[in-house]
């Protein structure tokens, strides 16, 4: 069987050919670009919560997060490299194609979360990661933007991550052949990415290694994001974050949502925090 596949560039390829390759296939692989020292670090600093998260466990297709797995969230309060990630140029970039002509502002970090596939972790359901905005007719405008960051090599056997290239632009109802979901196997220090309208999955695991990955999304700035900044990263650490990276997270004014004070005792360039950014 013949399946579809998933356009690959180099980071430094990225403006040349990557935007036009992400809005032709609703996903794209980037390889280099994040080094192997980034990724020692970024274990080292969530190794403490990955050992204490639980395994799911189970077997029920019906579930949403396959078996074998472990998950965490709250990532930008635990991991300086995640922070680095969130702000790094190559997503910046594409959420400023592909997000920003629908934001009357600016668009926002969305989601956090590390996980690692063990062995024998099922196929985990095509889903997008619009699915939660259903208030749009399919294909919706672009609302999110998803990563998967490579920590480990992703592999076809290891439960490398399914997509299903030009679904985001299939309207409801339409249900992809076998042969038109892509695997997208990568080294180690790739970026997966792909539009909120694209059916993915994680795949199933089905060797002996577990798979280590780190998604990180981004939303337009008018719609809740999916994982609660602003519980997520606690004053006592927001405090210490630049400017720009709370922009991200949504602790400041996002045109006109978001009113707050609370940080109305910082130094005067936060001062932005209770403006109305028009």
């Amino acid at each position: 069987m013949h399946r579809a596949a998933i356009p690959v560039i180099e980071a430094d390829r990225l403006e040349a050919d990557g935007i036009a390759a992400l809005e032709e296939a609703g996903c794209l692989i980037v390889t280099g670009v994040a080094g192997r020292g980034e990724r020692e670090r970024l274990r080292a600093e969530l190794a403490p919560y990955m050992e204490r998260a639980p395994v799911k466990a189970g077997n029920d297709p019906k579930e949403f997060l396959p078996e074998c797995t472990r998950r965490i969230i709250g990532l930008v309060r635990r991991s300086e490299v995640v922070r680095d990630w969130v702000m790094h140029a190559m997503p910046r970039r594409l959420c400023d194609h592909f997000l920003q002509p629908n934001c009357d502002a600016r668009y926002q970090l969305h989601l956090t979360a590390a996980l690692e596939i063990g062995p024998g972790a099922r196929r985990q359901l095509l889903h997008r990661e619009e699915d939660t905005l259903p208030y749009f007719p399919l294909p919706r405008p672009n609302l999110v933007l998803a990563t998967m960051w490579a920590v480990s090599d992703f592999t076809a056997d290891n439960g490398a991550t399914l997509l299903v290239p030009g679904s985001h632009r299939w309207p409801k109802g339409r249900r992809p052949r076998e042969e038109e979901i892509a695997i997208a196997p990568m080294e180690a220090g790739s970026v997966l990415v792909w539009l909120g309208g694209t059916l993915h999955a994680a795949g199933a695991n089905v060797s002996d290694d577990w798979r280590y990955g780190v998604i990180l999304t981004y939303s337009v700035g008018w719609v809740r994001q999916e994982e609660n900044q602003a519980l997520a990263v606690p004053d006592q650490v927001a405090r210490e974050l630049p400017k720009d990276l709370l922009d991200m997270i949504g602790h400041t004014t996002n045109g006109l949502l978001g009113i707050s004070d609370r940080f109305s005792d910082r130094a005067p360039e936060y001062d932005g925090i209770m403006e109305m950014n028009r």
